[in-house]
């Protein structure tokens, strides 16, 4: 059995620059290397107002009502860890998930809270593009939307909250890993 976990993650930001926005919401589905699905999380989080911008609100839904009484980020840590498996490697695994990886490990830096995750991801957007490759069917977007439309999944847009996309970013994974396949070895590229 492997020695390594996926946490398929999500997280909305008061704006994209790790240094002027907070983090306002997190969601993570938790998988074994297979893909099977062994817990998740979704969290929204307590998020200085002047570190959100009037853009990102309104992608996002944040609103100040909405997100009244939500946890510090510290509290959301703590019950992170608790649904993250101890003992294995914890790959992050989203859709552009450096980024969500980015604002989180400044996160966990300034709560001074152990970062759980390993220094791999597992990108959506390298999938889709391989799948591309090996399909013939040139990609318009490397977006979760147009992975997800190509596939079939989703027509048009989706809301845009950290647990319907990193559901939809899992089941667009499972959906491009079942259609790679290896070549039959008289079509396979010739060695050197």
């Amino acid at each position: 059995m492997a020695d390594f976990v996926f946490a398929f993650m999500d997280c909305e930001f008061g704006g994209l620059d790790v240094e002027k926005h907070d983090i306002t919401e997190v969601a993570i589905i938790v998988t074994d290397y297979r893909l099977d699905e062994l817990g998740a999380g979704e969290w929204k989080i307590a998020a200085r107002a002047d570190r959100i911008s009037k853009e990102a609100a309104e992608i996002s839904g944040y609103t100040a009502e909405a997100w009244e009484g939500a946890p510090h980020i510290r509290k959301v840590f703590a019950e992170i860890d608790a649904l993250l498996p101890q003992g294995v490697t914890v790959v992050p695994a989203g859709q552009n998930v450096r980024m969500d990886v980015q604002f989180l490990e400044r996160a966990y830096k300034n709560c001074e809270h152990p970062y759980p995750y390993d220094y791999h991801v597992i990108d959506l957007a390298s999938l889709f593009y391989a799948w591309s490759l090996v399909a013939g069917e040139p990609v318009a977007a490397l977006s979760l939307r147009q992975a997800a439309v190509t596939a079939g999944l989703i027509e048009g847009s989706v809301p845009h909250r950290a647990m319907a996309d990193a559901r939809l970013t899992l089941d667009t994974f499972r959906h491009y890993i079942g259609r790679l396949a290896l070549r039959p070895p008289s079509e396979a590229p010739p060695a050197g």
